[in-house]
């Protein structure tokens, strides 16, 4: 399986994709991810499996654009 994912950062949010969703947690939250390493601590949003690779990184793309970010907080974020 293939995971978009999407970590609450102190600063904001990070949209990734990983085909091993727990072990890039791990590392985003010690650190050793360069897109978050400045922005701990991070926590786990959502994520969304999909069984294609290339459906997963498309939709990744999706969610960093404008509307894309639209739907997520529309859809995934908690405004309480």
């Amino acid at each position: 399986m293939y995971y978009v994912y999407s970590l609450k950062c102190k600063d904001g949010y990070y949209i990734g994709c990983t085909n091993n969703l727990e072990d890039r947690f791990t590392r985003h939250s010690n650190g050793q991810i360069n897109a978050t390493k400045d922005r701990l601590p991070v926590t786990l949003e959502f994520y969304i499996a999909f069984k294609n690779e290339h459906q997963a990184f498309n939709f990744e793309k999706y969610l960093k654009t404008g509307s894309g970010r639209a739907f997520t907080n529309r859809h995934f974020i908690d405004k309480h």
